[in-house]
């Protein structure tokens, strides 16, 4: 296995999910722009640009001296790890705009007569459920991780759409995040107080996230392992956004419809955790239901716009071995 990744490629151009995260780099620095006396930090936020950009080509550059297939993995790992940092950033845009939960609780406390993120917890505190969904909850990276590097060792000529398709999914769930900011019952309940949640009163708070960020600690049994990764992890990462559609749900769907396709023993293994991790959203009170629905329906919307885009815009088999 050690060897194949020196086996060298024929391809030499920007691969496509390279040319998508330029893209987004761009719009984004354009955004920064116009938005920029009303920013935090927006010199910080051009000059990571600026330097993503820069890492990008510095590994192009690398890999026309060693076209190898190393190198390759190297370069759309880079290109994966940097969702990482786009997440957050689209808290820096839409902390401006005026939050929209209120419309989302409301509209959950309509179709359900409840809010299902509080009642689900209610239902279910037990460490037999609150460890399950939390390891759901958890396997989000992994899942995408075990499904790319799959492609890369047994479907290598797939690889780089695989990884186009999903990071450019992401790019689409992020910009929908920068223009419609809702921040999801962790965040907005704490910020209106449960007293009026239980009451089914859903204030509209404005701006109230652009100088404030509380997280609801997290429902179900508190001394769990993956309860406490959970809270860990979103403590360090999480932000008051990125909640409708959830991406969780959206990018996991992708994610295992690609692992069926590409396996079905893969996509079976990885069921459990994908079924897990669509509960654990609504129960650890990161999104409402309808961010749940919401996300199941975009992604088959967004997978077959991926494979379009792909098909039409880049080349077809770019990683052909020599």
């Amino acid at each position: 296995m050690a060897l194949s990744l020196f086996k060298k490629l024929e391809y030499k151009g920007f691969f496509a999910v390279e040319s998508i995260t330029l893209l987004y780099n761009v719009f984004t620095a354009i955004l920064i722009f116009v938005l920029f006396p009303r920013m935090d930090h927006p010199i910080i936020m051009l000059i990571g640009r600026v330097v993503i950009a820069a890492i990008t080509f510095g590994l192009l550059f690398l890999y026309r001296k060693f076209p190898y297939k190393g190198i390759a993995f190297i370069r759309i790992a880079f290109q994966m790890s940097l969702l990482a940092y786009w997440y957050p950033d689209t808290y820096e845009f839409n902390r401006l705009f005026p939050n929209l939960d209120c419309y989302f609780a409301s509209a959950e406390q309509f179709l359900f007569h409840c809010q299902p993120s509080v009642e689900f917890s209610k239902v279910c505190p037990s460490i037999w459920f609150s460890e399950p969904f939390n390891l759901g909850y958890f396997s989000y990276y992994p899942l995408i991780a075990i499904v790319t590097v799959f492609f890369f060792f047994y479907q290598f000529k797939s690889f780089e759409k695989v990884s186009f398709m999903l990071v450019t999914a992401f790019f689409i769930y992020y910009l929908i995040y920068i223009f419609i900011p809702v921040a999801g019952p962790q965040f907005y309940f704490p910020a209106v107080g449960m007293d009026k949640i239980n009451a089914g009163i859903f204030p509209a708070i404005g701006d109230y996230f652009n100088t404030n960020d509380v997280l609801l600690p997290g429902p179900g049994y508190d001394h769990g392992f993956f309860y406490n990764m959970v809270e860990a992890s979103q403590e360090v990462g999480e932000r008051p956004t990125a909640a409708f559609p959830s991406s969780h749900v959206g990018i996991s769907t992708i994610a295992m419809i690609l692992a069926f396709k590409a396996k079905r023993k893969l996509g079976y293994i990885l069921l459990p955790f994908y079924l897990l991790l669509c509960c654990a959203t609504v129960y650890i009170q990161a999104h409402y239901l309808i961010d749940v629905i919401a996300g199941w329906i975009s992604a088959i919307i967004i997978y077959k716009l991926t494979e379009i885009a792909y098909n039409k815009w880049f080349i077809s088999e770019p990683f052909k071995l020599k």
